[in-house]
């Protein structure tokens, strides 16, 4: 049994990682107000006196065209506040795991992304991500940076979520088409992720998505298919197609096609993620009950 401190408890990912390893770890989750990353010295003096043996951070400002406009905030909670965490467990002896993005590429690849590809982030997001990794890695040979793409989950709404809602209240909804990544089962990540938790498994840099890359608008149309099994009352059954050229409320750059190859970790773990689909599939059918008025669990 590992001591785990989970920042960013009440996260979509931190809430399912602090959930499922509390099984058969000893996890404290931490979130706002208990703690604000971005207050430097108080990050500092909270982890000099925690006990762990991994630390993982879940936090991190993740609207992109936010990061645009507080370039501030953004510099010190995704970059700096990380190298802070990294430096804190290595005095420990402890692990340290990050989460990161897939917004560290520039989405001009064809095929899917491995590690060992050069990052180039389009945006100040995508920027601030990328120093955060090199500072979570730096102090320590066994820390990790794991990137992920999409996470949905049930501890906090997601564009599968907000899609099915959207459908449940209009005839019509719609999706980028032309803006591709990998659906991540939140869930699933903790799964990936618990290997690394009580064992000596290399540190370094991991990709952690399900299989299979898609649309934002496939998303969405496998989100409410899946709805409509679970017999939600959609008034929009299909979701129509955009281009990410429209979205002129969109002040960020968004990389296109970002997709990721995971082969690195389930090499590592034994671990081979399950397909998009299968695993937005037990989401949905989860969220809902089997009733003709289709309420929400």
């Amino acid at each position: 049994m590992s001591r785990i401190l989970v920042l960013g408890g009440k996260g979509r990912l931190g809430a399912a990682l602090a959930r499922k390893w509390s099984e058969r770890h000893d996890v404290h989750a931490l979130a706002r107000p208990e703690i604000d990353v971005a207050d430097l010295a108080a990050l500092q003096s909270l982890l000099e006196a925690a006990e762990f043996d991994v630390l993982v951070n879940g936090t991190g400002l993740t609207n992109v065209d936010r990061c645009e406009t507080d370039r501030a905030e953004a510099t010190t909670v995704n970059a700096h506040a990380p190298g802070v965490m990294a430096e804190a467990a290595a005095a420990k002896g402890a692990r340290f795991i990050h989460i990161s993005t897939d917004y560290v590429f520039d989405g001009t690849k064809a095929s899917p992304y491995i590690e060992t590809d050069a990052a180039h982030p389009l945006g100040h997001y995508g920027h601030t991500k990328l120093a955060g990794e090199r500072a979570a890695l730096e102090p320590s040979p066994r820390h990790l940076t794991v990137r992920v793409s999409w996470v949905f989950g049930p501890d906090k709404p997601s564009f599968a979520d907000m899609i099915i809602d959207r459908a449940l209240a209009n005839d019509t909804v719609e999706a980028i088409a032309d803006k591709t990544s990998c659906p991540t089962s939140a869930g699933d990540v903790a799964d990936w992720l618990e290997p690394f938790l009580a064992s000596d498994l290399p540190g370094g840099l991991y990709h952690a998505c399900n299989t299979g890359a898609c649309a934002w608008r496939d998303y969405g149309q496998h989100a409410l298919d899946c709805a409509l099994q679970a017999g939600a009352p959609l008034r929009a059954r299909t979701v129509n197609p955009i281009p990410l050229a429209a979205m002129k409320n969109f002040s960020a750059p968004r990389p296109p096609h970002t997709a990721m190859d995971t082969k690195k970790l389930s090499t590592v773990t034994g671990l081979t993620p399950r397909p998009w689909q299968d695993a937005l599939e037990e989401f949905v059918l989860q969220k809902f009950r089997h009733s003709s008025s289709g309420i929400r669990n």
